[in-house]
């Protein structure tokens, strides 16, 4: 693939149904349209991790993106096979829970065409004290949009299990798809715009409080949600025309043309739809069909109609493409004998990862019970500790430790962007609402992740209790 096609690929994967669902949640942590500065901030932060990733890409093309880096940064026979492992690791709950959300935004939307998807049947909050993490807990609720979501899962999961040939069209109709979603959304906001809605920010709204910052944070890691999916291209470096220019180019311009459709796209909804309705929806976890609501106001209920059927069928493919991709990851790890020897297993007919697909269909669909703004949080949190953070200042100690490694493209203003996503990392993960439970989650992941290597370690006598050779005594003639 050329830049042309890197880049568009890039964005299929960073615009997924993330920007049609989450904008009430948006407006709800920072309780005004001054949640645009989640938007906006976070394309800044998303551009500093992009040039790690620009760097570490260009450096290093191939397959494996993370898994790689990792475990050549902190050294691939010694900490790095750690780290390496580690990142599968919490790959196995954060993969799962990023399909989940897929799958509650299309029951979501689906509630536009049938309200009582919404209707609570169950709710419960479990909670486990733990004496080195604190109370350790966890909600779930169920509604009949909770099965379609399930279903939705299970269905991608039979729809993957056979020798697939079609991704390639699935992806361009995807790209098609959603860019004319988008596009529609653009020219129908801007033709119907309304500047005193789309500004018509409450008292204080920028009052640099204790309130603002936390709003912000919890905006951010919304925003951070949305954004991700710049990197993918460097999953793919084998296949990436001349990738120690392509990779950091591709990635940085899909960040940079993709915050701008962010920024324009939801500016756009504000100036018709009153931001004090999607605090409602997004507090309620109910009503988050925001797209269908705002072509209902423009253009009439037809168009809603329509507007929710291609959403819906943007999260569905979008949730096709996940899932493969992620199905491959733990699969790859284990053939290098660094997971599990079970998920190395493929099917005898059709050739695919079957243990690893099945492994992941089964835990999304449990990830379906919990709230849309949970699993979100979840998600993110978890790859912030054990991938994000390590990998930023993993390159800062790559250059240290490897200050002659041929790099095609160097981090413009080092370290500067690096110090500042990672710095961006620490904001989101400790300034926002209820904060300490999903870094409980993360904790409790990493450090069950770092006793079960050490168990396969010792098994295998790998590092760190790798055997030493010893010295054969010279024969004495």
């Amino acid at each position: 693939m050329g830049l042309g096609s890197a880049t568009a690929l890039n964005m299929i994967d960073m615009i997924g149904v993330g920007p049609f669902i989450t904008m009430p949640l948006m407006i709800g942590a920072m309780g005004g349209p001054q949640a645009m500065l989640g938007w906006v901030v976070g394309a800044l932060f998303a551009m500093c991790d992009g040039l790690v990733w620009a760097e570490l890409g260009a450096a290093m093309p191939g397959s494996g993106g993370s898994y790689k880096y990792l475990r050549e940064i902190y050294g691939r026979e010694k900490l790095g096979r750690l780290i390496s492992f580690l990142f599968i690791w919490q790959l196995s709950f954060s993969a799962p829970l990023s399909i989940a959300t897929g799958c509650i935004g299309l029951a979501g939307y689906a509630a536009y065409y049938w309200p009582g998807l919404e209707t609570t049947i169950a709710s419960h909050t479990a909670s486990l004290h733990i004496p080195w993490a604190g109370n350790l807990q966890i909600s779930w609720i169920l509604t009949p949009g909770t099965s379609v979501a399930i279903a939705v899962c299970f269905l991608t999961v039979l729809l993957l299990y056979r020798h697939i040939t079609v991704i390639g069209r699935l992806s361009k109709l995807l790209w098609f798809g959603v860019m004319g979603t988008i596009g529609w959304i653009i020219f129908a906001g801007l033709t119907h715009f309304n500047a005193a809605r789309a500004f018509d920010f409450p008292p204080g709204a920028f009052t640099m409080s204790h309130q603002f910052w936390t709003g912000l944070g919890g905006a951010m890691l919304i925003a951070t949600y949305d954004y991700w999916g710049y990197y993918n291209v460097c999953f793919l470096g084998d296949e990436i025309k001349d990738p120690g220019r392509n990779i950091p180019r591709a990635l940085l311009l899909s960040i940079l043309l993709v915050a701008c459709l962010y920024i324009v796209m939801n500016l756009c909804i504000l100036a018709v739809v009153p931001w004090r309705e999607l605090v409602q929806s997004g507090q309620n976890n109910n009503g988050l069909y925001v797209v269908s609501l705002f072509m209902q106001r423009i253009y009439g209920t037809w168009a809603a109609r329509l507007v929710t059927a291609l959403v819906m069928w943007a999260a569905f493919a979008s949730i096709f493409s996940l899932m493969l991709g992620y199905s491959r990851v733990p699969y790859a790890a284990a053939r290098d004998g660094n997971y599990f020897r079970a998920f190395a297993k493929v099917h005898p007919v059709h050739r695919f990862p079957y243990v690893s697909l099945l492994a992941l269909g089964v835990v999304a669909a449990a990830f379906c019970f919990l709230r849309l703004k949970d699993a979100i949080a979840a998600l993110v949190v978890i790859r912030i500790i054990v991938q994000f953070l390590v990998q930023a200042l993993g390159l800062i100690l790559l250059r240290f430790r490897e200050p002659d490694m041929p790099r095609p493209f160097r981090m413009w203003l080092y370290p500067v962007p690096a110090l500042i996503a990672a710095a961006g990392f620490v904001f989101v993960l400790v300034n926002r609402q209820n904060a300490g439970r999903e870094i409980r989650y993360a904790v409790v992941i990493l450090l069950t992740g770092i006793l079960i290597y050490i168990i396969r370690a010792w098994r295998h006598r790998v590092w760190p209790f790798e055997r030493t050779p010893t010295p054969q005594r010279a024969a004495v003639p």
